[in-house]
């Protein structure tokens, strides 16, 4: 059963445009958007663009993998960004082979009338998209009570600027009462997040902390760097608003 937190189909489009008309350091392209609800069913599917053709088509799929990871592997304790798994999961990484232990259901990521997908009669709404993404683009939604209440997925751009859309949507959102994440930059006064890490050493290719993520062309870095700042994630119990900026 859906959380009454979780957004409608027209909440989450607007947000997701909004977030992705933003600087993300990336290439600027149309976005798709899933979210999925704690049980990893599908609420609602969503793109930026003015036509289906406007973004990627097999990003539709990637953003509903991304949401499924973010929520089946995030705890009421901890969460973990699709962004954290990347590390984790190469050869001799503590988590290697987990993209292979949860299948993409492609009965429901691909029934239905394609013209319908991304719309509130998208096929796949009310459906369980199954799949493990491992790069950056997915967060676990939590509400106001630190519940967890699913996970949220973007895909369209480089993955580091589809992780800076998916902070910045989840704030948009106000589902992002994080309770502690993987990231190692402690930020003073500030809990820890699941934001993306950069600890990959360029020479040996492995992850000083074990959550590191490659870069990415343009400014995705940066501005990833600036995210718990100028969209800080909320503490529980604390005043829904979104700050001015």
């Amino acid at each position: 059963m859906a959380s009454d937190a979780l957004p409608t189909w027209e909440r989450l489009r607007a947000a997701l445009k909004e977030a992705q008309q933003s600087n993300n350091g990336g290439l600027g392209f149309h976005m798709w958007g899933t979210v999925v609800d704690r049980n990893g069913v599908a609420v609602a599917i969503a793109y930026t663009g003015d036509r289906l053709g406007d973004q990627w088509p097999g990003s539709r799929v990637i953003s509903a993998q991304k949401a499924n990871a973010a929520n089946a592997l995030s705890l009421k304790t901890l969460a973990l960004s699709t962004a954290n798994l990347y590390s984790a999961v190469q050869p001799g990484g503590t988590l290697f082979g987990l993209e292979e232990t949860n299948p993409i259901n492609t009965e429901t990521v691909y029934g239905g009338d394609p013209k319908e997908y991304g719309t509130p009669r998208d096929y796949l709404t009310g459906r369980p998209p199954g799949g493990i993404n491992v790069f950056g683009g997915g967060v676990a939604l939590y509400a106001a009570d630190g519940t967890i209440v699913g996970g949220l997925g973007v895909s369209g751009d480089y993955s580091c600027a589809d992780h800076n859309i998916a902070w910045k949507l989840r704030h948009l959102l106000e589902l992002d009462y994080v309770p502690s994440g993987v990231d190692p930059v402690v930020i003073p006064g500030k809990p820890n997040d699941d934001n993306i890490v950069y600890d990959i050493d360029p020479k040996t290719g492995k992850s000083a902390s074990g959550w590191g993520h490659p870069e990415c062309p343009g400014t995705t870095k940066e501005i990833s760097l600036t995210l718990p700042t100028q969209y800080p994630i909320r503490s529980k119990g604390a005043a829904s608003s979104v700050p001015q900026r």
